[in-house]
């Protein structure tokens, strides 16, 4: 007597899509915090002390895989690099004395939250101390259409489409 074998195509199916999902999930890239794109610069909020604000809104900055031109930032492949802290809501982001100045800045990130990325982006300068820069903060919310940069008195608000 022959023994028949029962197949399942639902059950066939159910796995082929387990596994498909384990396969693209295991070789997809480590998602950092959207920085890479080309910011504007749409506004300025606080006390100046020396940079002309009207010169620099209307202006852009560029990140691009290790490479960044700008109104803020310059780093020609020569060693960029950044990394972020998250803050999983605005409050807990505000309440950090560093970034009191954004206070104006709350209802907008409530609205593009809740969670707030700092980045800090360094450019080793090829070797080179006069070109190694800092940009700090540089922040980024989760809807990732807004961005904010901490300068001198105040910040500049930046968007990207």
């Amino acid at each position: 007597m022959k023994s028949r074998r029962r197949e399942t195509p639902i059950l066939k199916k159910i796995l082929w899509i387990m596994l498909t999902v384990v396969l693209v999930t295991a070789n997809s890239p480590a998602q950092a915090d959207f920085l890479d794109t080309n910011w504007s610069v749409v506004g300025w909020t606080g006390e100046a002390w020396y940079v002309n604000t009207q010169a620099t809104i209307g202006k852009s900055q560029t990140f691009n895989k290790g490479e960044a031109h700008g109104v803020f930032f310059e780093c020609d492949f020569k060693g960029q690099s950044s990394t972020y802290t998250t803050y999983h809501t605005v409050d807990d982001f505000l309440k950090n004395p560093e970034f009191e100045l954004f206070k104006p800045a709350e209802k907008d990130l409530r609205l593009s939250g809740p969670k707030v990325f700092v980045h800090r982006i360094t450019c080793e300068g090829d070797g080179s101390p006069n070109f190694r820069r800092v940009l700090y903060p540089f922040i980024t919310t989760e809807k990732r259409h807004s961005a904010y940069y901490l300068f001198e008195g105040g910040y500049f608000t930046l968007y990207t489409p």
